[in-house]
């Protein structure tokens, strides 16, 4: 089982300058994870699954500043909200599927908090898990000034009313053809969309990858699915923000 409290030997490694960030959106309290490489570096704001912000996205995230990267790991279920239970998962992420503004709203405001700390929002990329890689791209949709969008084994339907005509960046998906959740029929769609208003974007998948197969110590972890992706998605990073990757 996946462990919901953030390790202390992780947020005072000597490496990372890493910090908890409390803010408020529509006058409700949220916290991140904010890790900066710099006043210079490239910026990936990291979209978490809906299990909300537990250390999975915390070890990305180091992960990624290890590589030279500022990272701001959003909160997009509310301070203290770590669903456990499927029931309230699905509770959380209904009600934000459902209201899509206040989705697009919580990723603005972390991007806004990022850059008061000093992140680089010129030079950025939003990237997401699961429920987050549905996140990020209607992130993508809402027409954000980011450089690119990244999306891991997420929800890749367009809803209805929307489409990709005010995207601004890159998309790239990494999606499990054994995905029983995300459909290779809704893996297709989007690249109709994404082709029919010429949306740069670069589309993969990897045999025998279920849903969530980069999350660590899991049943549905693939190890080979999760290091292919990972190494693409790094090189798309270091291209994209023109980063020299350490």
């Amino acid at each position: 089982m996946r462990i919901v409290h953030l390790a202390i030997s992780l947020l005072f490694s000597p490496t990372l300058l890493a910090q908890t960030v409390d803010y408020t959106v529509d006058d409700a309290p949220y916290e991140g994870y904010y890790l900066t490489a710099g006043p210079e570096a490239p910026l990936v704001l990291l979209l978490h699954d809906w299990d909300g912000l537990t250390d999975y996205e915390i070890r990305r995230a180091q992960m990624l500043n290890n590589l030279g990267f500022s990272v701001f790991a959003a909160d997009l279920f509310g301070k203290g909200v770590r669903p456990t239970e499927v029931k309230d998962r699905r509770q959380h992420t209904g009600e934000l599927y459902q209201d899509r503004a206040k989705m697009r709203r919580l990723m603005l405001a972390a991007l806004d908090k990022a850059g008061s700390m000093g992140a680089n929002l010129s030079n950025a990329v939003g990237m997401g898990y699961c429920f987050g890689g549905a996140a990020v791209l209607e992130l993508a949709r809402s027409g954000a000034q980011l450089k690119g969008f990244a999306s891991f084994h997420g929800g890749l339907d367009t809803p209805e009313g929307q489409n990709y005509q005010n995207t601004q960046g890159s998309i790239i998906i990494f999606h499990g053809t054994a995905d029983s959740n995300i459909s290779m029929q809704s893996f297709a769609n989007l690249a109709d969309a994404l082709e029919q208003h010429h949306v740069p974007h670069e589309m993969i998948t990897y045999s025998g990858a279920p849903h969530a197969f980069t999350v660590f110590e899991t049943p549905r972890y693939r190890a080979d699915a999760d290091m292919k992706s990972w190494q693409r998605f790094t090189d798309y990073l270091q291209n994209l923000t023109k980063s020299t990757v350490q």
